[in-house]
């Protein structure tokens, strides 16, 4: 067999590696076209071992370009988007780079995408105002934007239709000049370091007795037998500051609290995880929502892009955010900031993405490499918070070395209020299938405080199999499950098989662009945000396979879905796992898209790897 796979190599070779010869007559025949294959050779763009496109392809594509780009001096001015009346201030900066010429503007502005704006008919008042792509009815002849006083009263004075945790620019202005209070944080950090020191000194300066010289005497303790070394030889192996009972307390205030027990949680998801797809969750009965991993370096410089990921509707009656890093200092000084600028429930330490980035840094997956900083970081950020803080965690980074239930006990007593186990390690990313027998394991060591298991639920057969598996767990959380297919909690909740119809699900896709268009703005620029997230997702949702045509239901995870025809046209096209149908499906939510759009999803899917 082995020199049957080596003639076959050699025969490959033989095509690739040409001799100088038949380099000759080729380039005489072919001129430069030889050459040119010689060189996308050699570039690693036609296979080998030791080429670019041999190496096992995986996690985001990078390199993907950008689909929309807007000329800033064809954008108008901000002063001059929401103006209401003629005697608003005008723009009199003389360095604005916008343009000002509302004529201009109009004539060159794209085509209105409907009559109806979902943000005015929600709220009253359209922030986009002459800018929007919906504005026939909330914009007169003289380029005023025009409000719905009684129903801008009544959208204020709902605060679940608000959407809280921008960020101030005062805070924004503190952050980039370093000017923050961080008072608190630097007191539990110094505290930090004297137990660090104290305890490099300790295990120096006091001669205990080695174990080594034991092993090799042969006379080996029993296990129950006592050390009867003195106190003072016994060195104390804690991190971080001086807790009561494990857990800080904050000076008068309470600690608040969640009851985790049975609820089904959204994971957070990179990208996907935004915030109109979390309100789609909760409308089909998701209990609690996190986050997109928010970098905890970003947030502490104030970039927006970062604190966007922050911000929560007022919908979500159970949220947290998740913030990745792998320094002690960075970390403690984002739980302040998190806790003192935004309304959030429980904060979550990302110890669990894959990406080679984040994990090359001591981040996320990297943490399990790093238990002592991982202690001391749950300890700090415990220390400067009153909400409840959960560490979201693989079991490993190798599938070989799990090594999460060896973390349990010293979580908790770091400060941990709950534990969240992917059952997959580093290694595997999103292949093989979730090990909850392993999380099980993982929930008993972490009892009594609770565990939340999470990896491969997408439906409630899956959902009752992981909860006969793991008894101990106290909640689920599912990721790519929602991705497919949304309606899984309540399918769960209600312990049914849904097969809803296409009309229903492109109702769903709607209610996420109006979500989009009210979260990211419904201007031009809005529009095609929103339309990315869509596209997104769509790369997700193709992978669902209706339960009225299939003869074994349910779906499973790891089973790729076999080529059907829908039951009508809409179906067929949601089943396409081409992109052009993804943007055929956008243009009726979205309009059309801009001249030369292409679109190629961010997430390369390993969702049909053998198990």
């Amino acid at each position: 067999m082995d020199e049957d796979l080596a003639a076959s190599i050699g025969a490959e070779d033989s095509h690739i590696n040409v001799s100088n010869e038949s380099k000759n007559q080729s380039s005489e025949v072919t001129g430069s076209k030889a050459g040119e294959k010689r060189k996308q050779w050699e570039n690693g763009y036609g296979g080998g071992r030791n080429s670019k496109r041999s190496k096992k392809q995986r996690g985001m594509n990078k390199n993907r370009g950008v689909t929309y780009k807007v000329d800033r001096e064809q954008e108008l001015c901000p002063r001059l988007i929401d103006r209401r009346t003629d005697t608003d201030p005008k723009c009199n900066m003389d360095t604005c780079k916008f343009t000002h010429d509302l004529q201009h503007y109009s004539s060159n502005k794209l085509p209105s995408l409907g009559d109806e704006c979902y943000v005015f008919n929600t709220r009253g008042h359209c922030p986009r105002g002459l800018t929007c792509r919906f504005n026939s009815k909330h914009v007169t002849a003289e380029g005023l934007n025009i409000v719905n006083e009684a129903l801008y009263a009544e959208w204020q004075a709902n605060v679940s239709l608000h959407t809280v945790n921008g960020l101030n620019h005062s805070v924004q202005y503190a952050l980039r000049k370093r000017t923050y209070n961080f008072d608190k944080s630097e007191k539990v950090l110094v505290e930090l370091n004297k137990g660090i020191q104290a305890n490099k000194q300790q295990t120096k300066d006091i001669e205990c007795e080695p174990v080594l010289e034991t092993k090799l005497e042969g006379t080996s303790k029993p296990a129950d037998a006592k050390d009867d070394r003195p106190s003072e030889c016994v060195v104390d192996k804690t991190l971080g500051p001086t807790l009561n009972n494990g857990t800080a307390k904050s000076e008068g205030s309470e600690k608040k609290k969640i009851d985790w027990k049975d609820k089904l949680i959204l994971a957070p998801l990179t990208t996907l995880g935004n915030l109109p797809f979390r309100r789609v969750c909760k409308e089909f009965g998701a209990d609690v929502t996190v986050s997109e991993m928010a970098m905890a370096s970003c947030l502490l410089q104030g970039k927006p892009q970062e604190w966007a990921l922050t911000k929560r509707h007022g919908s979500e009656d159970i949220f947290g955010v998740q913030v990745c890093g792998g320094n002690t200092n960075v970390m403690t000084r984002c739980a302040q900031l998190l806790q003192e600028q935004t309304n959030i429930d429980f904060i979550d330490i990302n110890v669990g993405c894959p990406i080679d980035l984040v994990y090359n840094q001591g981040a996320g997956s990297g943490l399990l490499n790093k238990k002592k900083a991982l202690f001391s970081i749950v300890k700090s950020m415990k220390s400067v918070i009153d909400v409840p803080l959960s560490v979201k965690t693989r079991i490993g980074v190798y599938s070989s070395k799990p090594v999460a239930h060896t973390m349990m006990r010293d979580l908790v007593d770091a400060g941990a209020d709950v534990v969240m186990v992917h059952g997959r390690s580093k290694e595997q990313r999103y292949t093989k299938l979730a090990d909850w027998e392993y999380i099980e394991q993982c929930a008993q060591a972490a009892a009594p405080t609770p565990l939340v298991g999470n990896g491969d639920i997408l439906s409630y057969e899956d959902y009752d199999l992981v909860r006969e598996k793991s008894p101990t767990c106290a909640a689920v959380m599912i990721g790519r499950g929602a991705l497919i297919k949304p309606w899984i909690f309540t399918e769960i909740k209600e312990r049914r098989h849904w097969d809803i119809s296409s009309q229903e699900r492109l109702q769903m896709l709607r209610r996420f662009t109006n979500y989009g268009l009210e979260h990211w703005g419904s201007d031009t620029k809005g529009v095609e945000s929103t339309r990315k997230f869509l596209l997104e997702w769509l790369s997700f949702l193709y992978r669902y396979m209706p339960v009225g045509l299939m003869e074994k239901p349910p779906q499973k995870m790891n089973e790729r879905v076999p080529l059907f025809e829908g039951r009508d046209e809409l179906e067929c096209l949601m089943a396409s796992p081409n992109s052009t149908d993804w943007i055929k499906i956008s243009e009726m939510l979205l309009g059309p898209v801009p001249d030369g759009f292409q679109f190629i999803p961010k997430h390369k899917a390993n969702a049909w790897s053998a198990t």
